[in-house]
């Protein structure tokens, strides 16, 4: 366990954290003015590997060439050249920090760090974070890591579970909010999983199982790659479940640690873990039903389960965003699929 103290003057300011994985929607902007909840759970931080906040250059300006260097390989808008390692943490566990008046800028209905670190260090004033919690965005806390350092703190960390234990303990994400929505953590986390899922494929079709993995990659796949005899399998590879013959797996990627689960398949893919264990234990589920009802006379007592009114779709910034930063993108195939997307992200290119 930890706690971030200031860079400045040691005073502590989050409660004692563990480290886990950087969740796939940690960026994600979703709809218009809807308030979403804290992206991590209380006692864990998470560490964005990559560059974050000004100063910002337009992708014109940098070159493909300097964007490759630092990772990211087709057009975007602009590249942060801010420090990377900012760590985040739940709004409830920072401590001993006061907002900055002239920084609370957001966009509707809170702040969205838009106009940098809007919360200084009560004792000696220093801006070391940037609290988010304005609609559309999950509430967080930057730490920035030239402001803050990482103490040590005598107190057990959480124990990393094994695959198994977590097959058990980790809890499903419902994939349908009471709203008929789907829910935004499975738009996310498949969006990152498709663009994997791309580049494993290679340019060929991708026949994907029946049931709800049917449900939330097929229309992608479809759209996005060309029919053709030469196709790939894909198939759910984890805890419980082989898929040794498949050329691609989905499996699941460990909460904690951010590692994948290990397959001979000839290719992996990594998935959300808490949307992973839904899918493997849902998979002969679909979750756009046939037409048609009950037989007259048949009756439920329980409740059925909650149905989409609409088919999914993939989060085009989240997918955009997966799909630069992969190497494979560069490859002709791949780069027109990419292109495709973002000339059509507002409508609805999925």
């Amino acid at each position: 366990m930890a706690v971030f103290a200031c860079a400045d003057c040691g005073a502590v300011l989050t409660a004692p954290v563990s480290l886990v994985a950087l969740p796939a929607h940690a960026h994600q902007k979703y709809g218009n003015g809807v308030l979403l909840p804290v992206l991590l759970e209380s006692g864990t931080y998470v560490v964005d590997p990559e560059p974050s906040g000004p100063p910002w250059r337009l992708w014109e300006e940098v070159g493909a060439q300097e964007a490759a260097a630092r990772g990211v390989h087709a057009p975007v808008y602009g590249l942060s050249y801010g420090p990377p390692g900012a760590v985040g943490v739940a709004p409830g566990d920072v401590r001993g920090t006061v907002l900055i008046p002239e920084r609370c800028g957001g966009h509707c209905c809170g702040l969205d760090g838009g106009d940098g670190p809007n919360l200084a260090c009560a004792q000696c004033g220093r801006a070391v974070a940037i609290r988010v919690d304005d609609c559309s965005l999950w509430q967080v806390v930057w730490l920035d890591p030239h402001a803050v350092r990482a103490v040590c703190v005598d107190e057990p960390a959480r124990r990393v579970l094994s695959w198994e234990e977590l097959r058990e303990q980790q809890q499903e994400i419902s994939p349908i909010q009471p709203t008929g929505m789907w829910s935004p953590v499975w738009e996310a986390a498949v969006s990152v999983a498709l663009a994997h899922l791309l580049a494993a494929s290679g340019g060929a079709r991708v026949v994907v199982p029946d049931g709800c993995v049917a449900d939330v990659f097929r229309l992608a796949t479809d759209i996005l790659l060309p029919p053709g005899s030469s196709a790939k399998s894909l198939a759910l590879a984890g805890p419980g479940l082989s898929a040794a013959t498949a050329d691609i797996a989905l499996v699941p990627r460990h909460p904690q640690t951010g590692e994948a689960w290990p397959t001979d398949a000839g290719a992996a893919v990594p998935l959300a873990a808490d949307v992973w264990m839904y899918l493997a234990s849902t998979r002969d589920r679909q979750f756009i039903p046939a037409t048609g009802g009950l037989p007259d006379g048949v009756y439920r007592d329980d409740p059925p389960p909650l149905l989409p009114f609409r088919r999914f779709q993939p989060d085009p910034d989240v997918f955009l965003h997966t799909l630069a930063r992969l190497p494979e993108v560069r490859q002709p195939w791949l780069r027109e699929i990419y292109d495709r997307v973002r000339d059509r992200r507002y409508i609805r290119p999925f």
